[in-house]
């Protein structure tokens, strides 16, 4: 039987009203930015989502991780933690461009059971949970139904895109459109609006986490390079990568990557 996440859910989904709230005093595009030392870009509204996520989402005895909060490692020791991003895509957000969300994820013994984002810009909201499914904008949604990869839409990150690392698809069967916030995408890939995602350079755990959640709530599968499911609440918080998709295109996303991925 499955666990009911029920009040999970409402955390998260109260949690990201207030932050729809508090985000409203921000334009997008009209917003300064500071430099942090990892080279990526920091906003008031980064800090303050951070502040309104904390207050709204862990109890006593939650483990909390979060790239805007100074990483206490007894997180390590808790059963229950929140992995959130306050700003998946302060890029997009700070240049105007509707590619970013506020990515909350709940994970229970290194697994990542429930998620949720909300992009202020274009409206959406995706929330999920193993065993409740994934819902957009309130109503249930499902992943794509494609059986092969003739066609697919594959979201990619405009960074790597820039880099180059993408050509190497472009002449495949897939069609890839370069997107901000790999939150972002993990979580239009949970209903269905794009057909597969992957990033085959390490992340951090709280860009994932929440649409690893959501991608499992959907029935589909997100590995990491080699092969395995992630665990979360690690103490180095970088994943070496991702690949996720609807299940009946494991197989060829499998056959299309494997020269790139690492599996044993």
């Amino acid at each position: 039987m499955s666990k009911d996440y029920s009040r999970i859910l409402d955390k998260i989904n109260r949690a990201l009203d207030e932050s729809v709230k508090a985000l409203k005093r921000f334009k997008s595009g009209d917003i300064a930015a500071e430099e942090k030392t990892s080279g990526d870009p920091v906003t008031d509204a980064d800090l303050l989502v951070d502040k309104i996520l904390k207050q709204y989402l862990p109890e006593d005895g939650d483990g909390w991780l979060s790239e805007e909060t100074r990483d206490d490692l007894s997180r390590l020791d808790k059963r229950h933690v929140w992995i959130v991003d306050p700003l998946d895509g302060t890029r997009e957000f700070v240049k105007g461009i509707p590619e970013w969300v506020v990515s909350i994820g709940y994970v229970e013994d290194g697994k990542a059971v429930a998620g949720g984002m909300c992009n202020p810009d274009t409206g959406e909201r995706f929330l999920g949970a193993v065993g409740h499914g994934v819902y957009y904008n309130g109503e249930k949604a499902k992943m794509s139904p494609k059986t092969t990869l003739e066609g697919a839409v594959v979201p990619a990150s405009r960074s790597e895109v820039r880099r180059g690392e993408w050509e190497k698809f472009e002449h495949g069967p897939i069609t890839v459109k370069p997107m901000g916030s790999v939150a972002y995408k993990l979580a239009l890939l949970s209903v269905g609006k794009v057909d597969a995602n992957w990033t085959l350079v390490p992340k951090h755990e709280w860009d994932v986490a929440a649409g690893v959640a959501l991608v499992e709530a959907a029935g589909g599968f997100a590995l990491l390079k080699n092969g395995k499911p992630p665990v979360f609440n690690g103490k180095d918080t970088l994943i070496s990568g991702l690949w996720a998709g609807p299940a009946q295109l494991h197989d060829a996303l499998k056959k299309l990557l494997e020269p790139y991925l690492e599996l044993d």
